[in-house]
């Protein structure tokens, strides 16, 4: 059976097309695509909009109280976070802003 270089058997790029957007739409989708959100702190903290997403969030779990600092019981591992980022863009496809979150990982 053949295959893409990527190795996929059946790439989305074989049934896929862009012919018949729009002009509009095929705007609207290079002005959302232009952008990459990060996929960890790393990457995250070397942009300044994200950096300042970050204080923003940190500052939004101060200010409501989200936690507070407890000693962690004998024999228990605490639970770890993580930051998920977010590009929020208006309906003619420019940034609104960057949003960041810190998550637990409530599946540990």
């Amino acid at each position: 059976m053949p295959r893409s270089a990527s190795g996929t058997r059946y790439p989305l790029s074989h049934f896929l097309t862009y012919s018949r957007l729009s002009s509009a739409h095929c705007a609207f989708l290079a002005k959302i695509t232009g952008h990459t959100e990060p996929t960890s702190y790393a990457q995250a903290i070397l942009d300044p909009n994200w950096r300042h997403a970050m204080t923003v969030e940190l500052e939004a779990l101060q200010l409501n109280n989200t936690w507070s600092l407890v000693p962690l019981p004998a024999g228990h591992k605490p639970i770890g976070c993580k930051w998920v980022y977010k590009i929020k863009h208006r309906s003619d496809g420019t940034i609104e802003r960057y949003k960041a979150r810190l998550v637990a990982k409530g599946y540990t």
